[in-house]
């Protein structure tokens, strides 16, 4: 097991830094900097890490490459006789954040290929942090965890392991506070949601702060379904279940009417674990020409997930507090048979369960992919960015639907065969 080490002669500054309406709620800290970075477009401001860690180096990037700001310093750690090197921050007991880390390597020790070394957050190992193949393609790569602080700090360390040669580094680390009822179908007392995806269908382009005020980023999935709609005007998500972004709801894909929609997603083979899974739907037509249904059924990997969804313009989300979900994973969204028009999907959140004290199943952990140029804005993903409940509960799973509107949806048929 791994401990953390706290550091109690530490500065804490606490984590609402930031909280302006043109900030994020939280602490966004640039590794290595000696001055505040403002990253373009967003205009996000990240400060200097000095007084949250007493250990480490400094250092700036020698390259010609145009580089965001925050990936322009970093801090190493090249003490071998430590096994573990730690941030501390101030936190709120019982409350919930978003904690993301950033690495781009860009041969600060004069070596070819990053370090390879685990990650912690609160005492439990979080992950391997192996960027190797993004940092060959060009890449940044960060990871992804919420996490429910404990005590009043949290720590993020770096760890040494076998696979460690050089010195164990990072770039940036982001600590989001984030509203208590979000993603609160988890027992965050014995478990943490590692991300695995968070996307929007049928679009190009990234969500990002100040779109979400949770920094949360919703990457764009676009596969082989032509099927391509955009929603009519804005609507309001403040009393949806996990908040999501108004522009999640904006673009979907759908297919003809009386077919099924396929989607493969997240694009890669997942571990057999169990998992977290979010879905969220919006009818596209204008609401005065809605006099049609759009009915259908979910299913994941060919097990029932929620029977005779009724999706209108005023957008639901379905989701799964305990999935078990192994390989490629298939959504099907099968037509009713007396719906006139056909199925359609717009966004989606996948998170592995993680217990407290153990680590991702996950060899790399779960690895992002961003683009380093400051031109593009866009983030890659390898395998990767309502108001009451009306659960039913059946052999361990539960499955819930968040509506705006206050109206009980049918409960869902769940076939025992999932739970392998």
């Amino acid at each position: 097991m791994y401990l953390s080490i706290f550091l109690p002669w530490l500065l804490c500054i606490p984590l609402f830094v930031h909280s302006s309406p043109h900030e994020p709620t939280g602490l966004l800290i640039s590794c290595g900097s000696e001055t505040k970075q403002t990253v373009p477009d967003t205009g996000i401001t990240y400060i200097p890490d000095d007084g949250f860690t007493l250990v480490g180096n400094k250092t700036a990037l020698k390259t010609k490459d145009k580089l965001l700001p925050i990936l322009k310093t970093l801090r190493y750690f090249p003490d071998t006789a430590a096994r573990k090197y730690c941030y501390t921050f101030q936190a709120i007991k019982g409350s919930k954040y978003l904690v993301r880390t950033v690495y781009y390597y860009g041969g600060f020790d004069g070596g070819k290929e990053p370090p390879v070394f685990d990650q912690i957050v609160g005492g439990t190992k979080w992950s391997v942090v192996n960027t190797t193949e993004d940092y060959a393609n060009g890449l940044s790569s960060y990871y992804e965890i919420i996490f429910v602080a404990g005590i009043r700090t949290l720590s993020v360390c770096l760890a040494r392991n076998n696979h460690t040669v050089s010195s164990p580094f990072i770039s940036a680390i982001e600590v989001i506070s984030l509203d208590d009822s979000m993603y609160n179908s988890t027992d965050f007392g014995a478990h943490a949601l590692v991300t695995v995806a968070r996307s929007r269908f049928g679009n190009e382009d990234t969500i990002s702060f100040p779109e979400d005020p949770y920094y949360r980023l919703w990457q764009p999935f676009e596969d082989d379904n032509e099927g391509v709609v955009s929603s009519q005007p804005s609507l309001s998500t403040s009393d949806f279940w996990n908040k999501p972004p108004p522009e999640a709801f904006a673009t979907g894909v759908t297919c003809s009417t009386g077919k099924k929609l396929d989607v493969k997603w997240p694009p890669v083979s997942l571990p057999s674990t169990r998992y977290h899974i979010s879905l969220y739907f919006r009818d596209n037509r204008a609401p005065k020409t809605t006099s049609t249904w759009r009915v259908f059924n979910v299913a994941v990997n060919g097990k029932t997930f929620y029977n005779n969804l009724n999706v209108t313009t005023d957008g639901v989300s379905v989701y799964a507090a305990e999935w078990p979900l192994s390989g490629q994973t298939l959504i099907s969204l099968t037509p009713d048979a007396k719906s006139s028009i056909g199925p359609l999907i717009n966004a989606g959140e996948i998170y592995q369960i993680m217990p407290l004290g153990g680590q991702t199943l996950m060899q790399d952990g779960t690895r992002w992919q961003w683009k380093r140029s400051q031109e593009a804005s866009t983030i890659r993903h390898r395998i990767g960015p309502a108001i009451h409940a009306f659960p039913t509960r059946t052999r361990g799973l539960e499955l819930r639907v968040r509506s705006r509107k206050r109206l009980e949806l049918p409960l869902c048929k769940y076939h025992p065969s999932a739970a392998t």
